[in-house]
């Protein structure tokens, strides 16, 4: 059962997607966030044949980007609008492998503090219609208070400073 908890932001849903959309690894992943409520949220991500390991499944580490996003945004739903979230750890355990046409990572806050967030995530794979749980992650975020997020910066342009060469 998950706890219902209370927002402190009543537009968090607008400021949790906006933030989603900042986020570059989730556009390389192909992955939306269609589930944002108070203390849960779901990131969904279609099977690409350029996010697997060598025996067709989605990779382990692409599992747990969306593990560790769906929690941490369900973090974020109950943050105040001036609060940002950040992991400070999680343990993934991966039950099954995470194949399928789909995949669904359900976040939800298990325990709310002013400076420590603990939460879970459950990454389900959707195959011909049936789910199994292919993953399960504990994680801990600590809420970072009066710090905004960037906007994403070019990659372009990130060379160029750096002088690395293409």
């Amino acid at each position: 059962m998950v706890p219902m908890h209370k927002a402190q932001d009543p537009h968090f849903v607008e400021r949790v997607r906006a933030s989603f959309a900042r986020q570059p690894a989730m556009v390389l992943i192909g992955a939306s966030m269609p589930v944002v409520e108070a203390g849960y949220t779901e990131i969904h991500l279609p099977h690409k044949p350029d996010i697997t390991q060598q025996h067709g499944y989605i990779h382990g580490g692409v599992v747990g980007m969306i593990a560790d996003s769906a929690a941490g945004y369900a973090a974020s739903t109950l943050t105040a609008h001036e609060t940002g979230v950040l992991t400070v750890e999680y343990k993934l355990n991966l039950l099954a492998p995470a194949e399928g046409q789909l995949l669904i990572a359900e976040g939800s806050v298990v325990r709310y503090g002013r400076t420590l967030i603990v939460t879970r995530a459950e990454v389900l794979a959707v195959k011909h219609g049936k789910k199994t749980l292919c993953a399960l992650m504990q994680q801990t975020i600590m809420a970072v208070h009066g710090k905004k997020e960037k906007a994403p910066q070019d990659p372009l342009e990130e060379r160029q400073t750096w002088n690395i060469r293409a």
